[in-house]
């Protein structure tokens, strides 16, 4: 059984914060004991408070992949997990929540702009960004195209948003909000996560999983 969540001490900031110095095997061995303590086991009973209302929780592990990737650094500087359909990650510039679809296959993205540019769905979206811009939370594509989408008109009143490729809520706080090192972080992870609700279900009706990994 998870200890209570009592949010993230200083020591977990100043792990990150020293990873960023020195990513290497000798630091992470010398400070491991500290990222179980101080990092993953908050996470962890993050996880397992929020699982009734938000679902089962599962953190990424600290390696990176590195395989294809010209930076060679072995450790990740943050700590994700995923929370259902939500997002938090912890690292030294703070605490991050989001929730959406980080990540869309072609089938998603073209069903995505189908909804975006109809005259009903289109709108609807519009309102649930002004809301959680409202409350202080942005709503963010981690990729867009610079020109129009094909089949798209380039004087289109919702073209920003056509241009995206991906669509998630996201709020981050940085590691000097003293509530951070509490338990009622857990509140404002809560507070993001719930009002998201709206985009989640925005985006399970209107683009849902991708079908193509079924096709064979």
């Amino acid at each position: 059984m998870s200890a209570s969540f009592h949010g993230w001490s200083p020591a977990a900031v100043e792990f990150y914060r020293g990873l960023e110095a020195d990513n290497s095997k000798g630091y992470w061995t010398a400070h491991h004991d500290t990222y179980d303590a101080e990092v993953l086991a908050p996470m962890q009973s993050l996880l397992a408070e929020l699982a009734d209302e938000f679902g089962e929780g599962r953190v990424f592990r600290p390696q990176r992949d590195i395989r294809f990737s010209v930076d060679k650094s072995p450790y990740k500087t943050a700590t994700g997990a995923l929370l259902g359909r939500g997002y938090v990650e912890f690292s030294a510039r703070g605490i991050g929540v989001g929730a959406g679809l980080h990540m869309m296959a072609p089938d998603q993205l073209a069903r995505m702009r189908t909804a975006v540019a109809d005259d009903a769905s289109g709108p609807r979206l519009e309102n649930i960004i002004g809301a959680l811009a409202d409350a202080g939370i942005d709503v963010v594509a981690r990729e867009r195209v610079a020109t129009t989408p094909r089949g798209y008109a380039k004087d289109h009143p919702r073209i920003e948003l056509l241009r995206n490729k991906n669509l998630a809520a996201w709020k981050q706080w940085p590691a000097t909000e003293p509530w951070l090192h509490t338990a009622d972080a857990k509140a404002h992870v809560v507070d993001v996560l719930r009002a998201a609700g709206p985009l989640v279900d925005w985006l399970d009706q209107h683009v849902g999983p991708t079908e193509l990994e079924r096709r064979r």
